[in-house]
């Protein structure tokens, strides 16, 4: 394989940025026009009893199902935020198959429910890379505890000389994480390594905040985009990130 895209989105539970209307076929059209290989998504509706039944439009089943249909045969969610009416978390959609997933809880306290999605991806050329799905906590304090249980787990989990894609929402406006990814796991935003500064991805209308993130061991960047304007501003509060990155060897 010569190259690989990717992109990441928080999705806002599949409702427009005011939760006045849902808009997961639109999202969906919208992802499909990426041509991602892999698509790393925050805020992802597993299950919610009541949706259904109070908008005509919201698609059956879970949100990482309708998302992939018919374009991304495999698929991981990790269940992380748990209440009465159902769950919500993270996925992973790829074209090639998953041969392993796991699911970590990152929780900082019991107010947030956060979590770690890892799925390791055998690419067409039999080449395998890990791919880590994650949305970080509101508050500094729980954002720098998640930040030490990702490198921790990156180093006791993943091979050092295996390729990785970390990449989600971690809420860092202040781009504190990224100098320990780097010195600690050799890991740089795609962004940066492209442009020379991370991207602008919130709010989605006129982005000024940096809170999301592409992460990568072991590729060369191609290409990075923001998905802002147009049909993307209608749908979540953040902006869609991708990358086209080449394998190094």
């Amino acid at each position: 394989m010569t190259t690989l895209t990717v992109a990441t989105y928080n999705i806002h539970k599949g409702f427009s940025h005011f939760n006045g209307r849902v808009v997961m076929h639109e999202l969906r059209e919208r992802l499909r026009e990426l041509n991602a290989d892999i698509v790393f998504l925050q805020e992802v509706q597993g299950e919610h009893a009541h949706h259904g039944q109070r908008f005509t439009n919201y698609p059956e089943g879970a949100q990482h199902d309708f998302l992939a249909e018919k374009i991304w045969p495999h698929s991981a969610y990790g269940k992380n935020s748990v209440y009465e009416a159902g769950h919500h978390g993270n996925a992973i959609l790829s074209r090639f198959p998953i041969v392993q997933t796991l699911n970590t809880d990152i929780s900082a306290h019991r107010f947030e429910s956060r979590g770690l999605l890892h799925c390791e991806i055998e690419l067409g050329d039999g080449q395998r890379v890990h791919s880590l799905c994650a949305h970080f906590g509101l508050f500094a304090k729980g954002r720098r505890a998640q930040t030490t249980a990702l490198i921790e787990y990156v180093k006791n989990e993943i091979p050092i000389d295996a390729p990785v894609i970390i990449a989600g929402d971690f809420n860092d406006w202040r781009n504190q994480m990224s100098h320990a990814i780097a010195s600690e796991l050799d890991m740089h935003d795609v962004f940066h390594l492209h442009g020379g500064r991370v991207a602008r991805s919130y709010p989605a209308r006129l982005p000024f905040f940096r809170l999301d993130r592409i992460y990568v061991r072991g590729f060369t960047v191609l290409q990075s985009n923001v998905h802002i304007g147009g049909a993307w501003q209608r749908l979540s509060d953040h902006a869609a990130l991708s990358a086209t990155l080449k394998r190094n060897v």
